[in-house]
């Protein structure tokens, strides 16, 4: 029987293959969907619309002037405090401050990128930056080499009228030499009550002065870090939208309170009380997976018990107690659609706490559990990414960043399902977004753009991560990164050179970077795909007047006039069309010719394309064009003009 067969599918709920080899596209959208909706709500970034929804909840602290002073007479303030007194929010205010009429503002690299060697560069200034350098989170070695270059890099930033903000890590107050003692200017905690105002504000709410007077949320702002403050006001927030009716800000405020209580020594208690290790293991699954359906409580808990090897009750199963039995045992109770709850709000963040703080020694197997649960391809999507998010908070609270980063490679195996991208995508995101760990991300996830052993999963996540997380916050670093991705892709034009040459053209800071980094490539031969990447960046008018920016368009162009004519004749056309235009002539025609150099193979080349161009549309312009593109040939070719021979 002969025939062809096709198929028509009216809906699909899941992925549906429908040609040869591996499907990732599906899902590398749905991990930018992913990405750019958390990134919307981040307002820690450096991008200028996060920068202004931040200055419209900032609440200047005590202290704040004289850094301004500071920076506006020295061009450098070194922002110190306590921990929790929104260091680094006030630096970065301070810069957003002042006038944006040229430069950019960005944050230095923090990581060893290409063997960077040194602890600030010069070249990382641009005329009228503003630099924002976070050392809160340093430690010893670097805060000591960083003041050793600090007067070199002043410097340059004097010279070039750009401005710098240095967050000091307080813990190494004692380390901070003399010399530059007189750049300091220390803040301190602004007034909780107002900042939780202003926070309100901003979402629409404006309760009544009675309504904030109560001590149990004076007790909890006297205590907690300012970032805490804030994440109560959104916490409010999130109970105002989630009520079915309009209960007030009294019940909206106790809710988020009770999310935020410390139940420490009720967890405790409850732990001490329980008969079994089945029940410890549901009272920590439901906590990883509170508000999900019995069925992923009780395989979590399954799960768990067979990862740490925990013996099975040899009780046949219909004379042990059922799932509800267990579940009102712990505390636990079904709500709508047979989601399962703790009764008391924010027990379930206190029973993680617990878990992670004082059973260290199953940490890997926690993270190994979570892993291979949340690998199920069963489990709602929503479900994981709040189970990722809870494992992530524990993960950086007691210092293990790695987990997340082993996490993300191993879903992104050769061997492992597809569907776990946007997953692995989110949990690289989460550890860039800490404070105390981002440096750590930036660092490995640079170790596996230039590894070559890196899956193409795990590459398809980095550049999504580069591009909608590390891009808003550390623009250079993301660079870097998506350059090496591009460099070392199997695919000519795939994503991370298009995202790179798209972040080049953001910023002219950027795209001098991108331009000498590909230059440099392009010199030692190493990287072909370098030379696509000139192709789709170089542009004819922008910067051209800055002879750096000559300099590497000419060796871009060298590299690219030696391939065949198929590959550049559409861009020279494009250039010499930019040079019909006057202002740009001469520079334009010039940077072709130097990349011709002393080749007259190459020179024949290019000119009988020019030659080309021009017959296709005569007119005095072209030919004014092909006249000034011959003087500049003969010129890098050291053919004097006819009639000023010797």
């Amino acid at each position: 029987m002969t025939g062809s067969f096709s198929s028509f599918i009216g809906e699909a709920h899941g992925s549906v293959h429908s040609g040869d080899g591996p499907q990732f596209n599906f899902y590398i959208s749905a991990a930018q969907r992913l990405l750019n909706d958390r990134e919307r709500r981040r307002p820690r970034s450096i991008a200028e619309e996060d920068r202004r929804r931040l200055h419209e909840r900032f609440v200047p602290p005590p202290g704040l002037q004289q850094a301004r002073d500071r920076l506006r007479t020295e061009r450098t303030v070194l922002v110190d405090g306590l921990p929790g007194s929104g260091r680094r929010t006030a630096a970065l205010m301070l810069l957003h401050e002042l006038p944006d009429d040229r430069g950019s503002l960005h944050e230095l690299p923090d990581t060893t990128d290409d063997d960077r060697a040194l602890a600030l560069d010069p070249q990382d200034v641009n005329p009228g930056d503003r630099l924002l350098l976070d050392l809160s989170a340093a430690e010893e070695a670097r805060f000591l080499a960083v003041q050793e270059a600090l007067s070199d890099f002043r410097s340059k930033v004097i010279d070039r009228g750009a401005h710098l903000a240095v967050v000091l890590p307080h813990h190494l107050g004692y380390l901070l030499r003399s010399g530059v003692r007189p750049l300091m200017a220390e803040i301190r905690r602004p007034d909780a009550r107002r900042v939780l105002a202003v926070h309100l504000r901003a979402h629409g709410i404006v309760p009544a002065e009675e309504e904030v007077a109560g001590p149990e949320l004076a007790a909890f702002l006297n205590r907690v870090p300012i970032a805490d403050v804030a994440a109560l006001a959104d916490g409010i927030r999130r109970c105002r939208d989630a009520s079915a009716a309009d209960h007030g800000f009294p019940n909206w405020l106790t809710e988020a309170l009770a999310e935020r209580h410390d139940q420490a020594n009720r967890v405790a208690a409850d732990l001490s009380a329980a008969t079994s290790g089945r029940h410890r293991a549901l009272l920590l699954s439901l906590a990883m997976f509170h508000g999900a359906t019995p069925e992923i409580v009780l395989t979590g808990a399954n799960n768990l018990l067979r990862m740490l090897s925990h013996p099975p009750d040899p009780t046949p199963r219909l004379e042990r107690a059922d799932l509800h039995t267990e579940l009102l045992a712990i505390h636990a109770e079904s709500g709508p659609n047979d989601r399962i709850r703790f009764r008391a709000v924010g027990y379930d963040r206190a029973v993680r706490n617990h878990f992670w703080t004082y059973l260290p020694d199953i940490r890997r197997q926690l993270r190994d559990w979570l892993g291979e649960h949340v690998a199920d391809p069963a489990m709602p999507s929503a479900v994981r990414e709040r189970a990722i998010d809870r494992f992530a908070d524990q993960a950086l609270r007691t210092d293990r960043p790695e987990d997340l980063t082993w996490l993300a490679d191993r879903w992104m195996s050769s061997r492992s399902p597809a569907h776990l991208v946007p997953q692995a995508a989110q949990t690289l995101a989460l550890g860039l977004h800490d404070d105390r760990h981002g440096r750590f991300f930036r660092q490995r996830i640079y170790d596996w753009a230039v590894s070559r052993d890196t899956s193409d999963q795990l590459r398809q996540v980095l550049v999504v991560v580069c591009s909608q997380t590390m891009a808003r916050s550390h623009p250079d670093q993301a660079l870097v990164r998506l350059h090496h991705l591009a460099r070392r892709s199997r695919r000519r034009g795939d994503e991370a050179g298009r995202n790179a040459v798209d972040l080049s053209r953001s910023d002219d800071r950027l795209y001098r970077k991108m331009l000498t980094r590909l230059s440099d490539g392009i010199s030692s031969g190493l990287w072909p795909a370098d030379l696509d990447l000139f192709r789709d960046l170089a542009d004819p008018i922008r910067l051209i007047g800055d002879p750096a920016v000559r300099g590497s368009l000419a060796v871009g162009w060298s590299g690219l006039l030696r391939l065949p004519a198929s590959e550049w004749v559409r861009v020279v056309e494009c250039w010499l069309t930019a040079c019909g235009d006057a202002h740009y002539r001469e520079p334009v025609a010039e940077v072709l010719a130097a990349g011709c150099g002393e080749d007259s193979t190459v020179a024949g080349r290019l000119y009988r394309t020019a030659e080309e161009w021009q017959r296709a549309e005569p007119g005095a312009r072209r030919a004014d064009v092909l006249s000034c593109l011959l003087r500049k040939l003969d010129a890098a070719q050291g053919i004097e003009p006819y009639g000023q021979a010797a």
